[in-house]
């Protein structure tokens, strides 16, 4: 059965997104669309739904309401091609090409320098990383903040830590980039980078179907291993770059 509810909180594209993925993540859900312009959600599923429960689903997620719509003012086309084609599809391949671009830049440093040892390299690629992940996020901040709050745990807690990352993200990619402080600079993404992996893991062990923000809302990353993989490795590469500078 389908219907369709007037949704109260939502800013942008990326809220509209946060807002199907906790529909969808209620028992019985088959589909959630969310039109963000329209302030609509359009909502199929196997059962009448509670409102109560989609309400307590999305408010886990932000500061949002849904209300009943009466039938007569059901917006035309809710559940039109148009609706459903109005957000990309899903897709990880945006992100493996940004990092392909950084690591090509990285390896282009290498060649014109003549340096191919793995310390620089690792340096100039999180440098690269940090700052064209934050640009992302700051096209949007306010729908990064909103997707970055469904699963990251200090952002969770505090929405000013959320507002703040991507500025601290772009902060490592230039100390990274000038080489400032290589201690300090480490130890900060090391810990920044394993609160996010474990944010990562029990959201993809809950198997909540929700958006992954490190590309912000510009693009629709889904949340998955590969986001976990990607923390994982920059603690990793940071914990490497520390054990080189104590030997």
């Amino acid at each position: 059965m389908k219907a369709t509810y007037r949704v109260e909180g939502m800013h942008c594209a990326g809220c509209a997104r946060t807002v199907a993925g906790a529909i969808e993540s209620i028992e019985g859900v088959r589909k959630a669309q969310v039109d963000h312009a329209k302030e609509t959600a359009a909502v199929e599923s196997e059962q009448p739904l509670d409102l109560g429960s989609l309400n307590e689903a999305v408010r886990e997620q932000g500061d949002y309401r849904l209300r009943e719509m009466d039938r007569t003012a059901e917006p035309a086309g809710a559940w039109s091609n148009e609706a459903a084609s109005s957000e990309p599809p899903e897709s990880l391949y945006p992100l493996f090409l940004i990092v392909g671009y950084i690591l090509g830049a990285v390896l282009l440093i290498a060649f014109t320098t003549g340096d191919w040892s793995l310390g620089p390299m690792m340096r100039h690629f999180m440098a690269g990383f940090f700052i064209v992940f934050s640009f992302f996020k700051l096209l949007d901040l306010n729908g990064f903040v909103t997707a970055y709050r469904g699963y990251d745990l200090l952002a969770m807690r505090s929405v000013s830590w959320a507002y703040v990352y991507p500025f601290v993200e772009l902060a490592l990619g230039i100390a990274y980039l000038i080489d400032f402080i290589p201690v300090l600079t480490n130890i900060v993404t090391f810990l920044i980078m394993m609160i996010g992996a474990i944010g990562v893991l029990r959201a993809l062990l809950d198997k909540r179907h929700i958006r992954c923000a490190c590309l912000g809302t510009a693009l629709n990353l889904p949340m998955t291993k590969v986001t976990l993989i990607e923390d994982l490795t920059m603690a990793v590469m940071a914990a490497g770059m520390l054990i080189m500078i104590w030997m």
